[in-house]
């Protein structure tokens, strides 16, 4: 398990990365370490902006639980229903099963001690109390510190509640962000006062802060003292802290110009991050003309109304939750919401679609980079379009398109959520729907769920006839042939793949999933007995492959390379096209693909004499199943090579070291797993015999194994 002890963003409405320097807190910090070590649940409470996932951030750095400090970002999920799958997310996991996210957690987080940071969790209280409660009852090494702006409201809850700043630390924070801006002031006078009248509100400071390029501190004060009259207000029961801080992030916008006061509005339409590039597309014209974005968003940077993120897709920006609140409040008023939302949504389908085709060429990894990173938009994408009558259609085509990610980068789970919608609603556009159960039954076959998987996939079929749409025809047949080589028939397999490649060319379709459907050609062959067709087969998927840059099917081609290399007793070249392979497939998130290999990387082990370590890669192996579904899928095909592996490593190491390194491999977690089967550290154990490797292939090709998903437990992404 990898400890993600992540710097902060500031989706909970608190500061901006870049700004991350500790002022102050000094009793709180030791107040909230001191809680944290007493109390399983910790809640920090406190006003948008008064920094309190900042000091959450500082406490459970000093926490040293065996299993590490991970941190969930709520502020992004908008249904209550994601919250699972945020935790699992935050989590690092990769669930290929049918089990609902929750069961997946409860299964990894079983005999693991961590503390789990769920931060900005006001909106999603009801979801996140019943997850906590039922996560501390049932995982006892597990603490949570949660972090909003109000109670969970449970049973044995320490209520950390925190207060603005005081007046000399709400100065000193002032003086250094204002120095951070190039501008020195002193500490005394209007400083002091200006800190006063904002209550000592980081966030406010920031923002008050953020104006001294073109204000000095008394022009501040004199303006805040107009700003506070203007704007105060709201009902009597809301805290005077939280009447200021609106006031103030008001009179940021009011100090803005009319061009920046529209951005802010338009901006706030984006959940989570965005670029450059998606800004002046949705938010430019009638009234800022597109080319005029960057300069405003660039003043707005300047301000603290932005903050500026690196990842791995590039430069992003990314809005304070609280300021992103108040610009879709003055977006509403304007009456431009929901022209603004269509043009998010037209964003992101030209963005998905651009990636779909993107997926099959060089850019693959940055590809899968982009969607990562772009996931809160998506979804509200998604959202958007399944809500409302006249856009089912685009959100079958958008939960479609996306199949690359939930198949190729982990996010089965997800993807059956969203195509489930998808499929389920009326669309006058038949090719949209058609493509959206094709790819559900396909993430369907992967989470080893049959039964729904071929209605759809029949489903499709016949419609696709129909409508006479030859392409949902190919895609609904490829994927059948699927579910036949997982149901061992490997004749009818071949028959239905075969075919399906036929379709394909016909219509001139080439891409990662026609790839597929050679290679899953080339494992019912291999299956079959026919090793040297299966690597005729995939020799040619991998040439394909590196014309065009494919590197994700190109790992399962390899997978069945190294295969048939191991077969001929060339292990050094099997274990080179397995590491490849490995790595590739991790790199994109492919669980199924990293278990496949570490699997084979056990038997490449044991035949080169090293049975404790293949030993330790079974048991690795063996941890990384339950996230993918029946271990081998329950083939006699698949099991053979496992078997042969552990009936080596028994006859040399004997039972009871068998299974002690087994149990080693087992507690890897799946990042460790990893590293260990690509770095093949040494044993101590003595080398395993030599000998057995002819008999090995004899056996094996009789068993007619070959390597591919399989039935309940997937299928060979594509």
């Amino acid at each position: 398990m990898r400890d993600q002890r992540r710097p902060h963003s500031p989706d909970s409405g608190d500061l901006p990365l870049e700004l991350s320097t500790f002022v102050g807190r000094s009793a709180e910090f030791a107040e909230l370490t001191a809680a944290l070590g007493a109390a399983r649940l910790v809640t920090v409470t406190g006003a948008g902006g008064v920094g309190k996932s900042r000091l959450a951030a500082r406490a459970a750095s000093r926490c040293a639980p065996r299993d590490g400090v991970w941190h969930v970002e709520l502020a992004p999920v908008r249904d209550p229903e994601f919250v699972d799958y945020a935790v699992v997310e935050g989590l690092g996991l990769t669930d290929h099963t049918t089990r609902l996210p929750h069961e997946t957690l409860l299964a990894h987080l079983a005999g693991r001690e961590l503390l789990l940071i769920l931060d900005g969790f006001e909106h999603l209280v009801g979801a996140c109390a019943e997850l906590a409660t039922d996560l501390l009852r049932r995982v006892p090494g597990l603490s949570v510190l949660a972090v909003g702006r109000r109670p969970l409201g449970l049973a044995g809850e320490w209520l950390f509640p925190l207060a603005p700043l005081g007046e000399d630390d709400a100065v000193e924070l002032f003086v250094e962000r204002a120095a951070q801006r190039g501008t020195a002031v002193p500490g005394d006078g209007d400083v002091r006062e200006l800190c006063r009248r904002l209550d000592g509100i980081p966030l406010a400071i920031e923002l008050a802060a953020g104006r001294l390029r073109t204000l000095a501190p008394g022009q501040l004060l004199e303006r805040l003292d107009d700003r506070f009259r203007l704007l105060t207000g709201g009902t009597r029961d809301v805290l005077p802290r939280h009447r200021t801080l609106r006031t103030t992030v008001g009179w940021s916008h009011e100090l803005c110009t009319p061009e920046e006061r529209l951005l802010w509005a338009r901006l706030s339409v984006f959940a989570g991050r965005f670029d450059l590039d998606a800004a002046e597309y949705v938010c430019g014209g009638q009234g800022l003309h597109a080319d005029d974005v960057l300069d405003v968003l660039s003043e707005l940077l300047a301000q603290s109304v932005l903050a500026r993120e690196e990842t791995p897709a590039g430069v992003c920006y990314r809005m304070l939750d609280t300021i992103r609140a108040y610009g879709a409040d003055w977006l509403e008023a304007t009456g431009d919401a929901a022209r603004l939302r269509r043009r998010h949504r037209d964003w992101y389908l030209g963005l998905t679609t651009w990636c779909e085709l993107e997926w099959f060429s060089p850019r693959q990894g940055e590809v899968a980079a982009r969607v990562e990173a772009e996931l809160p938009n998506l979804r509200c994408a998604l959202e958007y379009c399944l809500g409302e009558p006249d856009e089912a259609h685009l959100g079958q085509y958008l939960a479609g398109s996306l199949w690359f990610h939930w198949v190729g980068c982990g996010r089965l789970s997800e993807g059956r959520h969203w195509l489930e919608q998808a499929v389920a609603l009326d669309s006058d556009h038949g090719r949209s729907r058609l493509k959206a159960l094709w790819v559900l039954g396909y993430v369907a076959i992967l989470q080893g769920d049959s039964v729904p998987a071929l209605g759809l996939l029949l489903e499709c079929r016949e419609e696709a006839e129909d409508a006479g749409d030859p392409t949902a025809v190919a895609y609904a047949e490829h994927r059948t042939g699927c579910l036949a080589m997982l149901s061992d028939d490997m004749e009818r397999a071949e028959t239905l793949l075969r075919s399906a490649l036929a379709r394909y060319r016909e219509i001139g379709e080439l891409n990662s999933n026609v790839l597929m459907g050679q290679i899953e050609l080339a494992m019912t062959r291999a299956f079959q007995g026919d090793l040297p067709d299966a690597v005729r087969l995939c020799e040619d998927v991998r040439q394909v492959c590196e014309d065009h840059g494919e590197r994700w099917a190109r790992s399962y081609a390899l997978y069945v390379l190294a295969y048939a290399a191991w077969a001929e007793g060339h292990l050094p070249g099997a274990r080179a096209l397995l590491t490849e392979c490995l790595g590739s497939a991790h790199s994109f998130h492919d669980l199924l693909g990293s278990v496949l290999a570490v699997e084979l990387l056990a038997l490449v082990t044991g035949a080169e004499g090293d049975a404790a370590e293949a030993a330790v890669l079974q048991g690795a192996a063996a941890g990384m199943w339950p996230s993918v579904g029946l271990p081998l899928f329950g083939s006699a095909c698949f099991n053979a090579p496992h078997e042969l592996c552990e009936t080596a490593a028994r006859e040399a190491l004997g039972d009871e070291r068998y299974e002690e390194y087994v149990r080693q491999g087992a507690e890897l977690g799946r990042e460790a797993a990893v590293r260990r089967a690509l770095g093949r550290p040494s044993s101590d154990a003595p080398p395993s015999p030599r000998g057995p490797a002819r008999h090995v292939r004899a056996t094996l090709t009789m068993r007619k194994p070959a390597a591919s998903p399989t039935r309940k437990g997937g299928e060979t992404t594509g």
